[in-house]
This record gives structure tokens, sequence and C-alpha cells, in this order.
């Protein structure tokens, strides 16, 4: 399945939800209007969807919300995703919390891996991002039950200038310490609150910059499609760094990725307002083959990407809230 720009599509995040149990102001609205649950796809809508995504070459799938452990048995439906043939990976992007106690039945269901987005290892700090309360301590132990049970282990954190840059190095050395890979994402257009401004965006070159004025790193092969550069301790220590700079250097041009929203819509790009609905056709009777055409349709008219607006010196503006799209 490809697009107009030669990009094929391997990969498939699936917004499970739009709830969250978090209210991070980049990310949510200040009085968020949730989906009804009726508009939410079932699992088996979501598992067909992917089961034909996965006939026509997608071969990784990553879950997402709102937060999606939030979703009652989401597990469930990683196992029906995981035994889908084709699909060879399964994995999640969670804020944490409920993971010490879902990790090991995630496992058993056919999860592969597990990201947690950490902004700040700064309790207080932590609590005004996120809104909330004491809650630090539940996601390092739930990252720590994470690993005990085998699922691959990463980290993304969201930076802004003026708020948590001066922590890099601390993730640096949570990297080495925990072996785990840490992603420093460039602050985008997505937040619920429309805070988002130009200034406070910290490169991923100035962000590797400050890491590498303590550590030596060295750049590890970047597979075609992937979303982050990523770096390995040159003295040989366990982990690993890395930047997602959507916002200064985007990799649009190897994009391989198509997403489907909590309420059935399909949507090509990320920074694009273009959504196709793919929920009607699901609930309204269609063939396989319909629905399928569809998807096609819908990916062959996907955005160029942000690198575009960048060739055009575009001014960015908020183009919508992160957990309406599952990022």
């Amino acid at each position: 399945m490809g697009d107009s720009y030669g990009r094929v599509a391997k990969k498939l995040r699936i917004q499970v939800t739009d709830r969250c149990n978090y209210s991070c102001d980049f990310c949510m609205p200040l009085h968020p209007e949730w989906l009804n649950r009726s508009e939410i796809l079932t699992f088996e809508e979501i598992t067909r969807t992917a089961r034909l995504l996965a006939t026509m070459g997608v071969e990784r799938i990553r879950l997402s919300g709102g937060e999606p452990l939030v979703r009652q048995d989401v597990e469930k439906l990683v196992r029906l995703l995981a035994d889908i043939r084709g699909i060879k990976n399964v994995s999640i992007t969670t804020n944490g919390p409920m993971l010490k106690k879902m990790a090991g039945r995630l496992r058993e269901n056919g999860l592969a891996g597990v990201t947690v987005s950490l902004h700040s290892l700064k309790p207080d700090r932590y609590e005004a991002i996120t809104g909330a309360r004491d809650m630090l301590p539940r996601v390092l132990d739930g990252m720590e039950e994470a690993r005990r049970v085998g699922l691959a282990l990463k980290v993304n954190c969201v930076v802004r200038r003026g708020d948590n840059e001066d922590e890099l190095l601390d993730f640096a050395r949570l990297a080495r310490d925990w072996n785990v890979t840490v992603r420093f994402i460039e602050y985008m257009p997505f937040d619920g609150r429309r805070l988002w401004d130009a200034d406070r965006v910290l490169s991923g070159a100035e962000i590797m910059g400050r890491v590498q004025a303590v550590y030596r790193l060295s750049p590890v092969a970047r597979e075609r499609g992937a979303t982050a550069s990523t770096y390995k301790f040159a003295d040989g220590s366990a982990g690993e760094v890395g930047t997602v700079t959507s916002m200064t250097q985007p990799f649009c041009g190897s994009c391989d990725r198509i997403r489907l929203t909590a309420d059935g819509k399909m949507v090509p790009c990320l920074f694009s307002m273009e959504e196709y609905d793919v929920k009607s056709l699901l609930r309204g009777g269609a063939r396989d083959e319909e629905i399928a055409n569809y998807i096609r349709r819908c990916f062959w008219l996907k955005f160029e990407g942000v690198e575009s607006l960048l060739r055009q010196n575009a001014t960015f503006k908020h183009v919508r809230p992160m957990n309406t799209i599952g990022g």
C-alpha cells in the first residue's frame, strides 16, 4: 500500500481511546470532551481493520490513547492483534502508572514492547506537567515490572525550552542506569491548550549537543521509517539516547505510518487534518475488499508532510490536541 510520494505503509498506530488519567498541558485540552462510547471502535472492528492492513503489508502495530491502559480488557485486544498473520510486533505507549499491575498480562497476551511517556524525573515538576499527583514512583515501579517480565522498554520525553531542558543529563543517566532507550521529542503543535510556541522548541541538535558535552556518543544506523536518530554511549555503557526531530529535521520522506483513531478515522499523516471515515464502512455492511480499497485510496492521498511546510517557510500553528489522534 503506497502513497503518491512512493512511501509504503509498514506501521499502524491505533488509538484505542481518547480518554486519559492525566492532563498533560502539551496534549490534553483543559476541559476535554470525550467521545461517546458508542462512537469508539470495538475490539472486533479494530482487529478487522488491522487484519486488512496486514494483507497490504503492515507489519508492526502500536497502541496509544489518550491512555491505552484505561481501555477495559486492552490485553485481549493485544492478543487479537498479535495473532494476525503478518503482524510481527505489537507494542504500546503509556504514561505508566497502571503498568505494574498490567505488564505481566500484556506480555502473556503477546505484547512485545512498551514506551513510557516520562517528561520529568522531579516529582514536583512531573506533577505540574501531568496534573498527576504522587504518580512518578508508580511509573518507575511500572517500568521495573515491564523489564522484569521481558517487555522491551523505551522512554519518551517531550522537551520544552524553559521547562524541563535542565533534565537532559538526568535522562541520559537514566538510559545508562536502566539500559533503556530514551528519546527526546521536540515540542510539537498538538497541545490541547494551544500553548505551543516555536520559541519553546528545543531542537534535536541542541539537545544532543548538551548531552554530548558530557557523554561521547556514537550514532546507531537508522532504519528506514524510524522516527528517532539514536546514539550509543561511546564508552560501552548500556542504554541509548535519541531525538525525534519532527519540527527541525522531519523524516517525512521515509514515513511508513498510518493511524486509526478511536472513533474509526484513518489518518495518513499526523500533521494533516485529513481524516477518512472507515467506521461507517465497518458498521455499514461493507465487504473486506471494499474497505481495503477505500483504505488504499486514503493512503494514496497522504500529505507530503511537515518537510514541505519547512520548504515553504510556513508558520506552524496548532494542529489538534494529541489525545484526539494518539501520536
